[in-house]
């Protein structure tokens, strides 16, 4: 490890980051991670680190170290990805490019060693002995429970899509060359050991994945080994190799990742759309017609009159009550992994319990996998159109296809605006009186609870 560390961003030195935890078995996490809530489980997740800490002084700004001398919590690492799992899955139908990935850095560049069609474990475990070739196993959480245990939790916690990659590599090779990602990455290493070096972004905060030069990144800013039980956080933009020491065993490692597509800017580009839609309606500035012949010649008049624009459009959002969101927040209802659950799935997504009626209290369920939005709505049938309320959830979610880049169907229910202060009444509430609910009618108040039931989103108390 470098005596001086540079932080993501303004390149100057502010001590020796990142910061390396180490943590003795006795006063360390020494058993499985603490699944009661979303924040308890980050918290066990980044130990003896604690969150305010990790957020105020690492978060999107530089890495962090946290090495464990906790047998007990090596074993659990262990648990989650073995280069001995390969065998069961290989016969249970997965194929490369889709589900793995062959490769080795050769003279700083990715070499892809795949084959056709259907994985074969003899095949793919010759690749890894005689041609030291890296395995990069795509979205393991599709097939290991405490993966999809632990991501699941991790999404509630950040609001964001979570997804992995396993990386298996043996003795004295390297699968991938110098490299920044635009995601937020944890990295747990399973198995064996893994030789890190990192360096200062060239693009803090990256919004696309790169390789590097070797002959553009510099110095290491950091270099250091990590063991079973080790964790390793770095910002997206961080520009970082990895490789398996000789004379050591394979090394697995698992990356977890998030916030990719999550910044302010994509949230803006997010919301605009829907708030120029509102604002159009009620302005009729915003419906004139641009000048003639404004696509084919622009001038600075143009510019002017945009900025205008944009003036009136963030006095419009300083009293705007529910901000419209046009895809962001149901992407993420749609593509997150569904609730962590055993035994029968289809207990889950059926509705069970009493009926709602208007004497009936309810309370949410799964308030962590529900999303509240408003946004345009338009009946080609009747040409109605105006706000809504949507509620999407993920509890009939495929985990089978989590972050494959398939296409996804969306669940929910869509109600109209008036009842959006009802609904809010549910979602900010332990319990709730049907009877109190902000609706004109009582059967407004009667369908609404009722609706939420079908979909398994409320039950009587």
């Amino acid at each position: 490890m470098p005596k001086k560390a540079r932080p993501a961003g303004d390149g100057k030195e502010q001590g020796p980051a990142p910061k390396q935890v180490k943590v003795e078995a006795a006063c360390g996490p020494s058993s499985p991670l603490n699944f009661d809530s979303p924040s308890g489980l980050f918290e066990s997740f980044i130990s003896p680190i604690k969150t305010e800490t990790f957020f105020k002084e690492f978060w999107e700004q530089k890495p962090l170290l946290i090495q464990r001398d906790d047998p007990a919590l090596a074993t659990y690492y262990q648990s989650l990805f073995r280069l001995s799992d390969l065998k069961s899955l290989c016969s249970w139908g997965i194929y490369y490019g889709r589900d793995v990935n062959v490769c080795r850095c050769v003279h700083g560049k990715k070499k892809v060693l795949n084959k056709d069609g259907r994985v074969h474990f003899l095949q793919l475990r010759q690749d890894f002995d005689q041609k030291r070739a890296t395995i990069q196993f795509h979205q393991p959480q599709r097939f290991k429970d405490e993966l999809w245990r632990i991501q699941e939790k991790l999404e509630c916690y950040f609001g964001s899509l979570v997804g992995s990659n396993v990386y298996i590599t043996p003795a004295g090779a390297q699968g991938l060359p110098p490299h920044y990602d635009d995601v937020e990455v944890f990295i747990l290493q399973l198995e064996g050991e893994k030789h890190w070096r990192l360096y200062q972004p060239t693009v803090p905060l990256a919004r696309e994945y790169s390789v590097e030069a070797e002959d553009r990144i510099g110095r290491p800013t950091h270099e250091f080994t990590l063991k079973p039980g080790d964790l390793l956080y770095f910002p997206r933009g961080t520009i970082h190799q990895a490789d398996t020491p000789e004379g050591l065993a394979h090394s697995t490692h698992v990356t977890i990742s998030t916030y990719q597509s999550s910044s302010w800017g994509d949230f803006l580009l997010d919301t605009i759309s829907g708030l120029v839609f509102d604002t159009a309606k009620a302005d009729v500035a915003l419906r004139a017609g641009i000048p003639r012949q404004l696509l084919l010649a622009e001038s600075t008049a143009v510019a002017t009159r945009l900025s205008g624009f944009l003036r009136m459009l963030a006095d419009r959002l300083e009293g705007t009550k529910e901000l419209p969101s046009a895809d962001m927040k149901k992407d993420f209802a749609m593509n997150r992994l569904p609730p962590y659950y055993m035994g029968d799935r289809a207990k889950l997504v059926a509705p069970g319990g009493q009926l709602p009626g208007l004497d009936s209290t309810v309370r949410l369920q799964f308030r962590d996998h529900v999303v509240l939005t408003v946004g345009p709505y338009q009946d080609p049938s009747d040409e109605t159109q105006g706000e809504m309320v949507y509620v999407y959830h993920s509890l009939r979610n495929r985990r089978d296809t989590h972050m494959m880049g398939n296409e996804t169907e969306s669940y929910g229910l869509r109600f109209p605006l008036s009842y959006m202060d009802a609904l809010k009444q549910i979602w900010n509430s332990s319990a709730i009186s049907v009877k109190d609910l902000k609706l004109t009618t009582d059967e407004e108040k009667q369908n609404l609870v009722l609706s939420l039931w079908t979909e398994c989103l409320i039950q009587v108390v």
